[in-house]
């Protein structure tokens, strides 16, 4: 707090803005004065949360948002014309009680659980986006490039957009491990550096910001719609994995396998157990499922494997000399979601595997090219087709309900049974050209 108050005052901020998401995870935010920042600290900043959608009832709309000190950042965008800062905030009920609504404060809590267990989570995601001409829905987007993978050109408007976005990120203290052109046309990746589940989760929500407010300046639109165009692979967030515990890997072992421990097994049987379960969450558009199909590098089954991309769970062949850097990567996430709550599942499902001892099954390194009746008879399972199905899966779990709380597991459930039936309600230009001219 102290050090807050020192650089607001050193640097001349006039203004501090407070953020935490909704249960979707859209960014919300208020501003304070330098003058409002003591009693922040140490009363919170009280708002209607009835305001908010999702959060509370009318009768119940007070909360308070506690900023979190460890996450001040000036806003580098800002600089040019007058210093501001910002801050994530904890949410809470009048009386300090964790405000069930809160995303954040979910996974608060499920890092706690599995503090006690002596596990800490760390995780490192890989970013997809695109950038087109205008975020006009009445047109089709329009890619500012054809490149495709790692593709490298002297005067891009896209390359320039990703280096102003890496220079922003680092200013505000997040580090990028990578960053390049992606597959398809007007679509790159930015790749974080691991760090602990929490602090990720808060800088997810903040890459995604500055990524649009950096192609904002330049008239450009930035998307994590998960799939824009057709035809061409659709941006993903796959997300690796670890779980220390001692300050030692707990998913290495020189002795098992892949080097994978018998804990890193059976938390990669749970999150295949329960994938079905927590996809709605991962992927939590009608548009993500569109991604999620047969013949691209997204997962469209419940597999594991150490070498295939279109597993649901990779286990990368670690480098030679970092071989007790054994990870885990989760690859159905796409960059809509919720990081808060997408952690907290994937978090909760590998808890779920190592506890109760969960057997690994079989890598599927070779079921990619079987039929449908063939992966069936092997025991591979689909993911969830549509948003319905995973909704559906989702309201039966236990694991889901337990992880997210009443509060979010319902209000989700019927947020997302109504974007369904929204969906379902329209007619669409591949309807009206396939059936129009002939039925």
């Amino acid at each position: 707090m102290e050090y807050v108050l020192r650089t607001v005052e050193e640097r001349g901020v006039r203004l501090v803005r407070l953020w935490f998401t909704d249960v979707l995870g859209q960014l919300k935010s208020f501003a304070i004065s330098p003058a409002e920042l003591e009693s922040a600290f140490e009363e919170g900043m009280q708002f209607d949360g009835s305001a908010i959608d999702g959060f509370s009832r009318i009768q119940e709309s007070d909360v308070l948002a506690r900023p979190d000190a460890s996450t001040f950042e000036l806003l580098p965008w800002d600089s040019r014309t007058e210093a501001s800062a910002r801050m994530f905030c904890d949410l809470t009920t009048l009386d300090g009680t964790p405000f069930a609504g809160d995303p954040r404060q979910v996974l608060r809590r499920n890092l706690h659980t599995a503090r006690d267990l002596g596990y800490s989570f760390f995780v490192a995601p890989e970013i997809e986006f695109f950038y087109f001409a205008s975020a006009d829905p009445s047109q089709p987007p329009t890619p500012l490039d054809s490149g495709s993978y790692f593709d490298l050109t002297t005067a891009d408007v896209s390359s320039d957009l990703r280096r102003r976005t890496i220079h922003h990120l680092e200013a505000m203290g997040i580090p990028v491990e990578y960053s390049f052109h992606e597959d398809s046309p007007s679509q790159h990746e930015i790749d974080l550096r691991y760090t602990d589940a929490l602090s990720m989760a808060d800088n997810v929500m903040t890459l995604r910001l500055v990524v649009r407010e950096t192609a904002m300046e330049q008239g450009v639109h930035a998307t994590f719609m998960p799939k824009p165009l057709a035809d061409v692979q659709g941006s993903g967030m796959h997300t690796h994995l670890s779980l220390f515990k001692d300050d030692a890997n707990a998913f290495h072992d020189p002795d098992q396998p892949y080097l994978l421990s018998k804990t890193g097994q059976s938390f990669v049987a749970g999150l295949l157990r329960h994938a079905a379960e927590l996809t709605a969450v991962t992927n939590q558009l009608v548009n993500s499922y569109k991604r999620l199909i047969v013949g691209t590098e997204a997962p469209s089954q419940i597999t594991w494997a150490r070498h295939h991309r279109a597993a649901l769970v990779r286990v990368p062949v670690s480098k030679a000399g970092k071989e007790d850097a054994v990870r885990v990567e989760y690859r159905s996430p796409d960059p809509a979601c919720n990081p808060y709550l997408a952690y907290s599942l994937l978090l909760a499902a590998g808890l779920k595997g190592v506890t109760e001892g969960y057997e690994l099954p079989g890598e599927a390194s070779t079921l990619f090219d079987l039929s449908p009746t063939e992966r069936a008879a092997a025991g591979v399972t689909d993911l969830p087709q549509s948003l319905a199905e995973a909704l559906d899966a989702m309201e039966g779990s236990e694991l889901v309900r337990e992880t997210l709380g009443d509060h979010i597991f319902e209000w989700f459930l019927r947020n997302k049974r109504r974007e369904w039936a929204d969906y379902k309600a329209q007619v669409t230009p591949f309807e009206l050209a396939r059936y129009l001219p002939t039925w």
